[in-house]
């Protein structure tokens, strides 16, 4: 059987010989295609009899159950995946090479699964790649996109947006369940009546949308336990036969154009009122069908809700899954007649809530009358939920008038979706312990007084056996052949090679993987892009979503600080570098792609200039993905963490280079503070202010006019910014960095110029030293696997056995 014995090399022929058959093929004539459809198949059939086994353990022995709700999973590619997952690679490749096809060629067929977009995707991927490693049965939830974020084209330096039609070639790891199907309601009016001694409600002439369920399974490590994500694809329930008959086909079936938009794009641009619109049907149509399919479950197993809370725990990441707590309070409520304060009870019990931002502009809201016309009952539980809190507020608590309305989940025709998360939730946890901390002392210190039970902190974790053990075989070897392979069931072992930091050999085996692993990834570049890029320069990396509080622009601002110096005097000593961008901007986010393009010009005048070209290379990687990710993280040797400190959460991407051996050059934020405590000083380089020096010049007024008049390095660049970068002028990024500046680039410039001269001088100058920098944070990464997190949220939050 799957669940018990691994599988040989001849049991994988056999199957996928079988499997080629069912398609209609033979071993001999089918295609590279054929094979990759087989072995997704296999592999599909191995994990889902695996999970059926695994969850039937699971609910015999009455655990509690984990349900992860986010809009997004961005699961990168399956079948490598779930091969290295299962133990299963040598057994693959030796079947397929004698069946005469390159495993690797099958990967290469997959598309990335076009279900989220960055960091929050990422993390929520990882997560149940960890539930399933540590055994705790989970499930996650999100929307069947059927075309991801978009895919970036970069044409003239501008980023264009073309559809992300993923699903051809990705719809093999999907299994369709439509006995599960979901109604889900929208629009209409409701009644209510009370008939002796009890509320009802009549809910009635509102517009249905089907939720149809496809499951994809992801394995854990060794393959023993299987998570399962659900996703819902939208499909309309019916057709305007008056409209039909009459011949007007466009409103006879404008029902389905507008119900199956909901599970179209990921992210619809929502600078219009059309795109928050679809954006909050999206939202009520992930949480209704997945909460109905929480209940069912439920009352399948054990026929009542009474220990729902008991035997179910809720995660809501980020605030856009929040709409689970009224809803399940409406199921609650109006289904199953339960009185309000039992109802409440058991949400608050159940529902967990994540933070993923520190900047109170990016915590979402929604317009009361749009709300209320889409969701007027879920309006109507909110009103409730709201009402109830303020009077606890004002007499329990005895809060003022201000700090109440400050605390509202209603306020000023505006629905904060983050103060219901908080409401409804019994913890919220930050993503890093300085993210952690602001959300107590700063954004949710209101709340944080009267229920600091409440807060806890959780810092990020990756699937880090995805970047090291599938993505970087060279350095996994030299890591095995030095402590063993106990590291890649329990990452924290590898810090068994901290003893090595001084061993020369093992440095100089270090650098050699490293080499080798740029001259591939060059190798790529020549390939894709046509570009050519010096192995030999140093790989300084910034990949992550465009944003200016990432401040991408920091970066390209100081290489064209660079580029002048180079210009004034060709003979400075400046190390050879590669710097590397990769980086989508959200289609309305007008700034972030004029930063884009004033990256891809810098790049081409440096291109075009001899006198610098050997010595400075700018790189833009086109449509920055997971599989990319895979590529590059082994040849990165600086890792750029430069947001401004107190923006960025936790970030992941700095664990992922990390564990690579990329030595971190940024500021005191996110997660690169306790990067920096277990590297130490001398294995980190850190600019910039702490977040008390930011947050104290904001309050005393931080004027960058000042800084520009009166530092000519930064005036020139500025200037050219605004003037002249290889034919064109950006003056939006000159006058933002003159006149405002957000995000106080000018004010921690020269804190950066100084150590990142340190940075390059260190490489060219002393490479033992570098090398053991490498190895150090090789060794320190154990603690930011997604492994550990997840048990701190099964112990901590989740409380599962």
């Amino acid at each position: 059987m799957f669940v018990e014995t691994k599988l040989t090399t001849a049991e994988i022929k056999k199957l996928l010989t079988e499997r080629l058959e069912e398609m209609g093929f033979t071993p001999k004539n089918a295609s590279d295609e054929m094979f990759y459809k087989a072995c997704a198949g296999v592999v599909r059939k191995i994990l889902t009899e695996k999970h059926n086994h695994f969850m039937a353990e699971s609910k015999a022995k009455g655990r509690k159950q984990t349900y992860y709700l986010c809009m997004e999973f961005l699961l990168g590619r399956s079948l490598k995946n779930s091969i290295y997952n299962l133990n299963l690679a040598p057994e693959f490749q030796e079947a397929l090479k004698e069946m005469g096809v390159k495993m690797e060629n099958l990967f290469e067929l997959e598309p990335d699964a076009g279900l989220g977009n960055g960091g929050l995707g990422r993390l929520a991927a990882c997560f149940m790649d960890a539930l399933a490693t540590c055994g705790y049965p989970a499930i996650g939830y999100s929307i069947l996109y059927e075309f991801g974020i978009f895919k970036q084209k970069i044409i003239d330096g501008w980023q264009s947006e073309l559809p992300d039609n993923w699903l051809p070639g990705g719809e093999v790891w999907l299994e369709r369940v439509p006995e599960q199907t979901v109604d889900v309601n929208f629009g209409g009016k409701v009644e209510e009546f009370w008939d002796y001694g009890y509320h009802h409600v009549l809910y009635k002439d509102y517009t249905t949308v089907k939720a149809v369920p496809y499951d994809i399974m992801i394995s854990g490590y060794d393959g023993k336990g299987v998570s399962m994500l659900r996703v819902w694809s939208a499909q309309s329930s019916a057709i305007d036969m008056d409209a039909f008959n009459r011949g007007d086909y466009v409103k006879a079936f404008g029902q389905d154009s507008n119900a199956e938009a909901i599970s179209k794009v990921l992210y619809p641009n929502d600078n219009h009122p059309a795109g928050k619109n679809l954006r909050l049907r999206q939202q009520y149509f992930l949480v209704s069908a997945s909460v109905a399919d929480i209940v069912r479950r439920h009352m399948d197993l054990y026929g009542t809700l009474e220990n729902f809370a008991e035997k179910n725990a809720i995660h809501i990441n980020d605030t856009h899954p929040a709409l689970a707590i009224p809803e399940l309070m409406r199921i609650l409520l109006d289904e199953c007649g339960y009185p309000w304060d039992k109802a409440w009870t058991i949400v608050c019990n159940t529902f967990a809530y994540t933070n993923h931002t520190v900047m109170s502009e990016a915590l979402e809201c929604w317009n009361e009358d749009m709300f209320r016309t889409l969701l007027p009952r879920i309006y109507q539980i909110v009103v409730e939920i709201n009402n109830r809190f303020c009077r606890q507020l004002s007499e329990h608590f005895h809060l003022d008038g201000y700090t109440v309305s400050r605390m509202a989940i209603i306020h000023d025709h505006s629905i904060r979706m983050a103060n219901l998360s908080i409401v409804g939730s019994h913890s919220v946890n930050g993503v890093s312990a300085l993210h952690s901390e602001i959300l107590k002392n700063d954004l949710f210190h209101d709340f944080y007084k009267i229920q600091p039970y409440k807060f806890c902190s959780v810092t990020n974790g990756i699937a880090s056996r995805r970047w090291l053990y599938q993505s970087n075989p060279r350095l996994t070897n030299l890591i095995k052949d030095l402590i063993g392979d106990g590291f890649l069931h329990d990452m924290e072992k590898l810090k068994k090679l901290l003893p090595y930091q001084n061993d020369k050999q093992v440095l100089e085996q270090l650098a050699k993987i490293k080499l080798e692993n740029k001259k591939d990834f060059a190798a790529y570049i020549k390939e894709q892009t046509g570009q050519i890029i010096d192995p030999n320069s140093i790989f300084d990396v910034q990949v992550k979503r465009l944003h200016e509080y990432k401040r991408q622009h920091l970066n390209a601002l100081h290489i064209l600080s660079l580029y002048n110096e180079l210009k004034t005097n060709p003979h400075a000593n400046i190390q050879p570098t590669t710097f590397i961008f990769g980086a989508k901007a959200a289609p309305g986010y007008y700034m972030a792609k004029q930063i884009i393009k004033f990256i891809c010009s810098l790049g081409e005048m440096i291109e075009n200039d001899p006198q610098v070209r050997d010595i400075l290379k700018i790189v833009y990687l086109e449509d920055y993905r997971v599989t990319l990710s895979e590529l590059l993280m082994p040849a990165s040797e600086i890792s750029e963490q430069i947001s401004l400190a107190g923006t960025e959460a936790s970030g992941t991407g700095n664990m992922k280079l990390m564990l690579n051996g990329a030595v971190t050059l940024g500021t005191w934020d996110g997660a690169n503070v306790e990067i920096g405590e277990a590297v130490g000083p001398d294995n980190i380089f850190v600019f910039g202010m702490r977040t008390p020096e930011v947050n104290q010049l904001k309050s005393s007024g931080y004027y960058p006019n000042e800084i520009y008049l009166g530092n000519p390095v930064l005036k020139q660049a500025i200037d050219q910014i605004g003037s002249n970068i290889a034919g064109d002028a950006f003056q939006p990024i000159s006058d933002s960095l003159k006149n405002s500046d957000p995000y106080m680039v000018l004010r921690d410039f020269e804190s950066y110029d100084k150590v990142r001269r340190l940075a390059l001088s260190t490489y060219q100058n002393d490479q033992t030293r570098w090398q053991k920098m490498s190895l150090v944070n090789i060794a320190q990464s154990g603690y930011f696997c997604a492994d550990r997190a997840i048990q701190e949220y099964a112990h901590t939050i989740w409380n599962l056995d």
